[in-house]
């Protein structure tokens, strides 16, 4: 999990090592680290964050933490602060926030929160550490000479909330106390965090209780968990004060009773039907319908389609989403549509994607499978045409490209499909991926003189933007 980074962390060790991955920020014990400097440090953990197969890369999944976060942060005063939120792929229950406003999520507490006013507590939690900049503050304090670099903190800070053996490798170097100091946020920080969590919980709509009963919770976990206390409390210290610090701040609330969303509901069920094995995952969604054990009904047969769709019994799977479709939801559609095209119907799976579209137009997921399913039907042009024009509305889409890219292929047109792909790797700051590209496509042997100018006009803008990154560090 993480295992890049993780190295990159114990390079970082190593005098002038690290400086070769992650910029250089300067001297912090002289000045403060300025949110132009936070927001680069936290870009460049994300570089590697989106290249480990840990990043949970799924388009119904991210559209919904972020429409939960920036829900969350339209409530703050922090309005000039950009934020991206996104999803690891890992069992343990914990968040983390990055330099920059990256937020991070695990896939283990989506799962193990009761509600989404409990989500929406711990993320309002992250967010508040990002916008009162206890990060900054905390590298700020540190004094460079004597301990790692900023890269080299940074990329602790995620390590150490996306790997609970970070503390055993730190150990064997001899920097376990080291790592402790600083990627502990302070107690005065986390109490901050609580209380402008909670400003942002209850101003969004929330149940601002959902935070101190998950909090709760994890405090008695930690007496059943083998390994020690959840992932959350290592680099979150949870105390009695602090908890009743809460309970008290919410005490003189008035009771709101919030429904969950049902994308919530649905998203848990998707990641829980994807978590399991398949016959474990079509047992516990069985086990659920048949003694009625669901906070949603809808969620966990959705939860058994998807489930069955992985042990390929298409035939039952079929018959649930006759009764599942009766729910209007594009995650829902874009089910259905998955399960046609897995059964070998592709005339099914074209009508329920172009169909799905027309009724949810912003739906990504429903965008992105029709045009893969477009080019497994041999219809490259069509998903060419359809992709170029979204692309043109969406130009920093990645993965836009990247589908461009697999049209150009089937189409053979060598030039523009390493174009594309070089416009996919852009996109997500790959960039020296992104120029081998431009160079492979300029020996195609392919192209017009405009579109070969264009690709050098760009080869050169690519080529630059890394000379200003080397720079920088």
């Amino acid at each position: 999990m993480f295992s890049r980074l993780i190295l990159l962390l114990l390079l970082g060790f190593m005098p002038g090592v690290l400086a070769q991955a992650l910029p250089e920020l300067g001297d912090v014990s002289a000045t403060a680290i300025s949110p132009a400097d936070e927001y680069r440090l936290g870009e460049s953990i994300m570089r590697e964050i989106r290249r480990d197969p840990a990043y949970f890369d799924d388009p119904e999944v991210a559209d919904y933490v972020n429409s939960l976060g920036n829900r969350l942060v339209a409530r703050s005063d922090a309005s000039r602060q950009a934020f991206e939120f996104f999803v690891v792929r890992d069992p343990q229950i914990n968040a983390f926030a990055l330099p920059g406003g990256f937020i991070g999520i695990h896939t283990g507490l989506i799962l193990a929160a009761q509600s989404e006013s409990e989500v929406a507590g711990v993320v309002a939690h992250e967010i508040a550490h990002v916008t009162q900049r206890h990060i900054a503050r905390m590298i700020n304090q540190q004094n460079q000479s004597q301990l790692m670099s900023i890269a080299a903190l940074a990329v602790a800070i995620l390590a150490a909330r996306s790997n609970s053996q970070i503390g055993e490798a730190a150990m064997a170097f001899g920097q376990a106390g080291v790592m402790q100091s600083q990627l502990n946020f302070s107690r005065d920080n986390e109490r901050e965090a609580d209380r402008v969590g909670l400003q942002l919980l209850e101003g969004a709509g929330f149940d601002p209780r959902g935070m101190a009963i998950f909090f709760e919770r994890l405090q008695r976990a930690t007496r059943i968990y083998e390994g020690g206390a959840p992932s959350y409390l290592r680099t979150h210290p949870l105390t009695f004060e602090r908890i009743a610090d809460i309970q008290n701040r919410i005490e003189n609330l008035p009771y709101r009773q919030v429904p969950d969303s049902l994308d919530f509901q649905l998203v848990r069920a998707k990641l829980r039907a994807e978590s399991d094995t398949p016959r474990d995952a079509v047992a516990f969604f069985e086990e659920s319908l048949a003694e009625r054990k669901f906070l949603s009904e809808t969620a966990s047969r959705y939860g058994l389609v998807a489930s069955l769709m992985r042990t390929r019994d298409f035939e039952r799977a079929q018959k649930e989403m006759a009764a599942l479709r009766k729910t209007a939801s594009p995650i829902i559609e874009n089910l259905a549509c998955r399960l046609a095209d897995a059964a070998g119907r592709t005339a099914d799976a074209l009508r329920c994607y172009r169909e799905g579209l027309r009724t949810y137009p912003g739906s990504r997921a429903l965008f992105y499978g029709n045009a893969e399913q477009l080019l497994r039907a041999g219809q490259a042009d069509a998903a060419l045409k359809q992709v170029s024009t979204r692309i043109q509305a969406q130009p920093d889409d990645a993965r836009l490209y990247g589908i461009q890219a697999q049209a150009y292929a089937e189409l053979g047109n060598r030039l523009m499909q390493h174009r594309s792909q070089g416009e996919a790797y852009a996109r997500s700051g790959q960039i020296g991926p992104a120029i081998e590209q431009l160079e492979i496509a300029l020996k195609s042997g392919q192209g017009d003189f405009f579109q070969l100018s264009a690709t050098e006009a760009r080869l050169r803008e690519l080529r630059k933007i890394r000379l200003e990154q080397e720079r920088k560090r």
